[in-house]
């Protein structure tokens, strides 16, 4: 059964990504958000999330990504990715409300926020590889 795109999001596209790390692979539900306002959005106003939920931000080119937690409820942690989707930095169980500017010191192609603790959960290390349409090998 296909799921809908989160509510709100008129550009996300759903799928499925994989999470590839030393334990195994671990198969996330994931939105994909590329457009301006989508970017932007993220996960605010969610008051919870499934474990197996993630939302992918492809900004489709290498640069210094800024987050922050501004509206948003709930602790996430954010895996940043290369352009072939290794992982290159990890901030884990980001504070919510919080509009501290969230970065890595490696340009970034890509964002995935995940429930709060699931890095942990699933033992995501830097060097790992997140598998998805958007990454080339």
């Amino acid at each position: 059964m296909a799921l809908a795109p989160a509510p709100g999001f008129a550009e996300a596209e759903h799928g499925k990504l994989t999470v590839v790390t030393a334990g195994g692979a671990h198969q996330f539900d994931v939105d994909v958000m590329r457009s301006q306002a989508d970017l932007e959005k993220g996960l605010m106003f969610r008051k919870s999330i499934p474990a197996d939920y993630g939302m992918l931000f492809d900004f489709r080119r290498e640069q210094t990504i800024m987050m922050w937690m501004k509206n948003t409820y709930i602790p996430l942690d954010m895996l940043f990715m290369d352009k072939t989707g290794k992982v290159v930095g990890i901030i884990a169980n980001a504070q919510p409300m919080s509009e501290k500017i969230l970065t890595i010191p490696v340009p970034t192609d890509a964002v995935l926020e995940l429930q709060g603790g699931a890095a942990a959960r699933i033992g995501v290390k830097v060097g790992d590889i997140v598998r998805d349409p958007i990454f080339s090998p």
